[in-house]
């Protein structure tokens, strides 16, 4: 079973969303401080670093990347139209692991969800595959991180505007797995600041 894992977690990269612009937190939410001491998006990369052989982290394109904390084995994807959307985001980052990955599958993070469960990711990458999208979900509601067999990369790589990956999930439904997770964590995010 251990080798089968570490087989998963070859197959699958990572993808972790991070040039978003806080509008409704004030501040750039990726260096705020966590209880704990760690920055949000440290905390956030934590998980994908940890299990993945291959994260690519998309940023700002006039980002200063000592403050973000940004393990140096991660890829950096600036992408140049983040002021578009997330779609454009995704694009970009999309391009950068085609490009570079052999992976089957993808694994779609957000930079402010620090509180997902590794036993989460692990079940999410044993119904990876090339031709699924595999969203996760909490009580009915679906989450992050959501993965992306490569059979939608070229599609993904034409996404536009701020709605993200919505549009390619419910193209290709008849492709998406819904697993249900005991995990809040793949809901909770971070928009406001602490206090």
């Amino acid at each position: 079973m251990q080798h089968s894992q570490v087989e998963k977690i070859r197959t699958v990269a990572g993808l972790v969303l991070a040039a978003g612009f806080s509008r409704r937190f004030g501040a750039d939410k990726r260096i705020a401080e966590l209880n704990n001491g760690q920055k949000l998006l440290s905390a956030s990369l934590r998980l994908p670093c940890s299990l993945l052989q291959d994260v690519w982290v998309v940023v700002r394109p006039d980002d200063d990347l000592e403050p973000l904390q940004i393990p140096q084995s991660s890829h950096v994807v600036r992408s140049e139209r983040t002021y578009d959307g997330m779609g454009h985001s995704i694009a970009s980052g999309m391009r950068a692991v085609e490009e570079q990955s052999s992976a089957a599958a993808v694994a779609i993070f957000l930079g402010d969800m620090p509180w997902i469960n590794p036993e989460t990711l692990h079940t999410l990458i044993e119904r990876a595959s090339a031709d699924q999208i595999v969203v996760a979900t909490y009580r009915g509601q679906p989450g992050h991180p959501v993965l992306f067999g490569r059979k939608f990369w070229a599609e993904m790589q034409g996404l536009t505007g701020d709605t993200g990956a919505k549009a390619v999930i419910q193209a290709n439904s008849q492709a998406v797995q819904r697993v249900e997770v005991d995990d809040h964590g793949i809901l909770a995010d971070i928009d406001l600041p602490q206090g």
